[in-house]
């Protein structure tokens, strides 16, 4: 790709206030992307409010209800890059169109998720692989399976976090809602709200902030409270406010790290992770980031930290400035991979260069 001043970027993704797509794309602009937005966002999606949006997503086959093939049509040819972020509404035939149309467009692709779950990608993602140039994926296993799958280049980076809204942020002291001993931030899974049962069957209260935790709810757990999902600011504070930060993983996902891997140190919090080999590369163990293995040590560690104060605020202080140190922020990583890509990044005077 031909260096230029502001290399022209067509960026398509959820663009919601708190979406990771979004911070992505601020990202880019800071390295020099002159962006054009093409927003996914749509509302929280119920059978009952979206019937037909909603099955059409449990069928695997969402609809693009904001036009986005459209759109990529008919403004990919006065752009140098398409980076397509979890473009699971975009049909192979649009790639394939803008591919004979734009031989001078590189179309990036990017994903947060586990594209080979079938509850993550829709019945035609894999069909549009070969039209990508490169694909960005936070999951190490992705990368031989994407590339069985047609993908030229996929390339494996690691979860970030967004300096202007993952940081240390003091919760305001008369609102209860910031402040827990023990909390969790995130949506149901099975497998989650049975770790948290036991934690608080073990007499550790624990505060939830995050969607669909209506069958635990139901169950009424002694211990557990529950709030709604928590954005920007208020999830920089709801950290911030909670002693140890638990950070769970998805299995249906495989995740061996998530966004809140990342996310959890930047904003200053205790984080006490699943321990696995991506998590132990990010944060060194007991220095860093506190890990555990099975709900007895989950148990034992969260009795151990909570009663340590200044283990805790030591932890806590080192993984934060680990987050600084190495830059695990998005443009940090993005300065990282995209030159191994032949796309240019801005140098530290503002110039861009490949």
């Amino acid at each position: 790709m031909a260096s230029r001043a502001e290399p022209r970027l067509l960026y398509l993704g959820d663009l919601s206030s708190g979406a990771t797509a979004a911070m992505r794309l601020k990202a880019l602009e800071r390295l020099g992307y002159r962006a054009t937005r093409i927003d996914t966002s749509i509302p929280r999606l119920t059978p009952w409010r979206q019937p037909i949006p909603y099955l059409a997503i449990k069928l695997r086959r969402p609809l693009d209800v904001r036009g986005a093939n459209e759109a990529i049509r008919s403004l990919a040819s006065s752009h140098d890059v398409l980076w397509i972020d979890k473009g699971v509404t975009i049909r192979p035939e649009t790639l394939r169109q803008v591919r004979e149309a734009c031989p001078h467009l590189r179309i990036i692709g990017y994903s947060p998720d586990d594209m080979m779950n079938r509850k993550m990608a829709s019945r035609s993602f894999p069909k549009t692989l070969p039209w990508y140039d490169a694909y960005l994926t936070t999951k190490s296993f992705n990368v031989a399976e994407l590339e069985a799958h047609g993908c030229p280049r996929a390339v494996f980076v690691q979860n970030a976090f967004d300096p202007a809204v993952h940081r240390p942020v003091p919760a305001v002291f008369e609102d209860i809602r910031w402040f827990a001993d023990v909390g969790f931030i995130g949506t149901y899974e099975p497998d989650r709200a049975g770790l948290l049962a036991q934690v608080a069957a073990a007499g550790i209260p624990v505060a939830i902030h995050g969607n669909d935790w209506g069958p635990l709810r139901r169950k009424e757990v002694a211990g557990l409270t529950f709030h709604g999902a928590v954005i920007d600011d208020d999830y920089a504070r709801t950290i911030r406010g909670t002693r140890i930060n638990l950070a769970f993983l998805r299995k249906s996902n495989r995740d061996l790290q998530t966004t809140r891997s990342v996310e959890i140190p930047a904003c200053g919090g205790f984080m006490l992770a699943e321990r696995t080999v991506e998590h132990q590369a990010l944060f060194a163990e007991d220095i860093d980031a506190v890990y555990f293995e099975g709900i007895e040590e989950l148990i034992r560690k969260l009795r151990l930290y909570l009663a340590d104060e200044s283990a805790r605020r030591r932890i806590a202080d080192a993984g934060l400035a680990r987050c600084r140190r190495e830059d695990y922020s998005y443009e940090g990583e993005f300065r990282r991979i995209l030159p191994r890509l032949g796309l240019p990044v801005a140098a530290a005077g503002g110039a861009t260069r490949s």
